[in-house]
């Protein structure tokens, strides 16, 4: 796994550092992270309009887009935090380190991982939807999602890789105001241009995606700019030959982060294709509540990438305890900012649910799962800050052993309680909560001396 490949060995005397006081390790986690979280609270506020939005166009474009969601939030997860997350923390390691020129370098290795990444999601999801959203939400779904889906990948899919890879490259470097600066921009633009196209426009749902493309072209030109200036504290050398080691400190991290969030989103298309049998109401209903769980990624996104980088600037300089005690610090705060959605949501599922989704038995659905998978939502953001941590310090075992444990339990566990024992979508719904709160005790459980160390 990671574990082997991550950090490299500091002779002995590079362990011996003077522990930060709790309360500068938390300042130095919030001057990181308030930039990021803006941008996160923003861009999941601007994703929230599009649930509204379809459910505006009828039933059937709200399961279109729910059977798309996974697969949206893949590209952003994967092309933000996970292999995001690889490129963040290999260039925080490489300034860790002193190594300034192998930080210049990486950025052109990181655009070469970007397009790869861009244009499978481009081929596979633009070129075939019919066929892999009907195998998930059935013919209906797949039918009002296939312009959404076409426009979002066939369009959105490079630009999108580009303006989050960019966006790590800077904040490997430190400068997360000037990432979420840039991306705050396309972010404010997306839910009026999204209305515009669906609505007056008349493009209807796959006005949803060309907005996207829209938005994040302009971010990618803008973060471009930046990052060629030196905004990450150096300039880039794009005149290099293309190195294997320098991919390797990428990927080790970041495919590892890549295959977790593959899995994490597996979860969801495995529930939403159990789920399918119960109809179309219910696809959207779970939908809806899906978009709650994965809401917490953004939130907890903006204190872990501040975690990547400042865990990452620790291990690489080979202070291990001061990692250890930055991605706790940061687990902390990722609770606080994670609570207050879950636990309001959880308290109001049905005003929660009706606010997404006017079709009265969608509304019904949405609120059971709601108020059964919205105590679990905080523990997953703790979990998903501490995976960024982990990212930082190149220890994804463990992490990794979390996401497989939630992918059983919603997916196998899910069976059991839904079909096994008759307990219908209930049961489903109860097996989602106990995946998520597994994710969360494991990955916590491993930031701990006997895996967080330079052995």
């Amino acid at each position: 796994m990671a574990d082997s490949l991550a950090a490299p060995r500091l002779a002995p005397q590079a362990q011996a550092h003077p522990h930060t006081p709790w309360g500068g390790l938390m300042r130095r986690v919030l001057a990181l992270a308030a930039p990021t979280t803006l941008v996160a609270v923003l861009q999941s506020l601007c994703q929230l309009v599009e649930p509204v939005l379809a459910a505006r166009q009828g039933t059937a474009a709200l399961a279109g887009w729910a059977v798309v969601l996974p697969f949206a939030l893949l590209l952003q997860q994967m092309s933000a935090g996970a292999m995001g997350g690889g490129v963040v923390s290999a260039i925080a390691r490489a300034l860790g380190a002193g190594k300034r020129e192998d930080a210049s370098a990486l950025v052109l290795h990181a655009v070469v991982i970007a397009l790869g990444f861009a244009l499978v999601f481009a081929v596979a999801l633009a070129g075939f939807p019919r066929t892999i959203l009907g195998w998930i939400g059935g013919s209906e779904a797949a039918a009002a999602a296939a312009g959404y889906c076409a426009w979002l990948f066939g369009a959105g899919a490079v630009p999108a890789w580009l303006a989050n890879t960019l966006a790590s490259v800077l904040r490997g470097g430190g400068r997360h105001a000037l990432a979420s600066r840039v991306l705050i921009l396309g972010w404010l633009g997306y839910p009026p241009l999204a209305w515009a196209l669906m609505e007056p426009a008349g493009m209807g749902l796959p006005g949803a995606g060309l907005a996207f493309a829209v938005a994040m072209a302009l971010a990618a030109l803008g973060m471009a700019a930046v990052v060629l200036r030196g905004g990450a504290g150096f300039v880039p050398t794009l005149r290099v030959k293309l190195q294997a080691a320098l991919f390797k400190r990428i990927l080790a991290v970041g495919l590892v982060a890549c295959i977790m969030s593959a899995i994490a989103n597996l979860t969801t298309i495995l529930v939403t294709a159990a789920i399918a049998r119960h109809g179309a109401a219910a696809v959207a209903a779970y939908g809806v509540s899906a978009r709650l769980e994965f809401l917490m990624v953004p939130l907890a996104f903006g204190v872990g990438s501040a975690l990547t980088a400042l865990v990452g600037r620790a291990v690489g300089a080979g202070n291990w305890p001061e990692a250890r005690r930055i991605a706790w610090a940061g687990g902390l705060l990722a609770l606080g900012v994670t609570a207050s959605v879950g636990l309001f949501v959880s308290l109001l599922p049905g005003p929660t649910a009706r606010f997404f989704a006017s079709d009265p038995a969608v509304a019904a659905i949405a609120a059971t799962a709601i108020a059964l998978i919205g105590p679990a939502l905080p523990g997953f953001g703790v979990g998903m800050a501490l995976y960024f941590a982990s990212m930082g310090a190149g220890r994804m075992r463990w992490p990794a052993v979390a996401a497989c444990s939630r992918i059983v339990i919603a997916v196998g566990g899910g069976w059991v309680l839904s079909e096994g024992l008759g307990w219908g979508l209930e049961g489903q719904f109860i097996a989602v909560a106990f995946g998520i709160s597994a994710y969360g005790l494991i990955t916590a459980a491993s930031v701990r001396s006997t895996v967080w160390s330079a052995r």
